[in-house]
């Protein structure tokens, strides 16, 4: 009995590892899509908390901007991880490759 993974065997790991980045992929605009939203929500709750008086309008486009800054790293952070995962996941397949 051979201890190579068959030509059917490899083929299947490769699908695998295709259908996995494609939902990593998936789950990075679907969190990337939730924290917009999650902000959207946040700026509307201040912007109904904050008193319509002078200086209360430069509050809001502070937060505003802070908020969006958070949901830009929060994705990049996302972006990033997924970015190892894959290469990761390649090396590991190239590895099996390389053992045949």
């Amino acid at each position: 009995m051979s201890s190579e993974p068959s030509e059917q065997e490899t083929t299947g790991v490769v699908e695998r590892a295709t259908e996995l980045s494609e939902d990593m992929v998936q789950a990075l605009e679907d969190g990337g899509r939730a924290a917009v939203e999650a902000v959207r929500l946040f700026l509307v709750t201040v912007e109904e908390a904050l008193p319509q008086v002078e200086g209360a309008r430069k509050l809001e486009e502070k937060i505003t901007e802070s908020a969006l800054k958070m949901v830009q790293d929060l994705i990049h952070t996302q972006a990033e991880f997924l970015r190892k995962a894959v290469d990761s996941a390649s090396k590991s397949l190239s590895r099996s490759e390389n053992e045949k």
